[in-house]
């Protein structure tokens, strides 16, 4: 099984990268499931509903979130009916939305994807170490799921290593988003689980995380609010992680970095080229 996991989208620059590129990806690339974090689609803060429409009629599976939720208010409402929507299930009981989802991928494979939110740096939601007990305790992987994908959204590097050694074994995937910035660690952990500490962000990366770049650095400079941040509009990004998945076991036989046009350089993965 292919799957590929694509990092935060960031404002219209991101939005229509990933929209406009991941329908070929599926068909050309033989995806067999997707999974995006959108948290930041709507004008870098949130997500509205026919933005997740958008980015799942391109293909997506499923659309994990963080932080940023909930920005737009709508999201409160619409969490309950999209079921490829996903917030953090560390989130308190009766939050709108679920944290984790069982789909099915192309090939007929059980697929349960885990949304979790980091506590350092963070505001601060229930345990996600527990959480992520709870459920992969619920749906085990080689029982009830054949594939087990994990967005561990946090800001500490440290925290989501520590994430990555405690499933290992027990997922297919774990990787990092929120910090927009693609780490060069990807690799598969002893056990067998794919690990990358943040798979970036999809969006335009002349910018300071994905954010027009001259209100933060005024901020910086001067230390004073001012403007609300915009999402920068320069040619995007797509950043992700792709990985091969032993049918068998559910384990990664194969992980690589994704990065497609905009500012950064490209790179395919090797088990992508026929």
């Amino acid at each position: 099984m292919r799957l590929l996991f694509l990092g935060d989208i960031v404002g219209r620059a991101g939005r229509n990268a990933v929209v406009e590129q991941l329908p070929s990806l599926v068909a050309d690339r033989r995806l067999d499931f997707v999974v995006v974090n959108g948290e930041n689609a709507a004008g870098g803060f949130g997500i509205t509903e026919d933005i997740h429409q958008a980015i799942v009629d391109a293909g997506a599976d499923a659309i994990t979130t963080g932080n940023h939720v909930f920005d737009q208010r709508e999201a409160l409402v619409f969490a309950d009916r999209q079921e490829r929507f996903l917030r953090p299930a560390n989130y308190p009981a009766g939050t709108p939305g679920s944290g984790s989802g069982l789909f099915t991928a192309r090939n007929g494979a059980r697929v349960l994807v885990v949304n979790v939110m980091g506590r350092i740096f963070m505001e601060s939601l229930d345990d996600p170490f527990a959480a992520l007990d709870r459920e992969l305790a619920a749906c085990p992987l080689g029982e009830q799921a054949d594939a087990v994908v994990i967005d561990f959204h946090a800001e500490a590097s440290s925290e989501k290593q520590a994430a990555g050694y405690f499933v290992d074994g027990r997922a297919t995937l774990l990787l990092g988003t929120h910090t927009h910035v693609p780490t060069s660690d990807h690799r598969i952990l002893p056990a067998g689980t794919a690990y990358q500490t943040d798979v970036g962000m999809c969006g335009d990366y002349e910018s300071v995380i994905g954010m027009d770049k001259e209100e933060p650095l005024r901020r910086f400079l001067t230390r004073v609010p001012g403007e609300r941040f915009s999402p920068s509009r320069g040619p995007a990004t797509l950043s992700g992680l792709a990985v091969e998945v032993d049918d068998n076991t559910g384990l990664a036989t194969a992980v690589a970095p994704v990065r497609l046009g905009g500012a950064l350089s490209e790179t395919i993965p090797s088990f992508w080229v026929d």
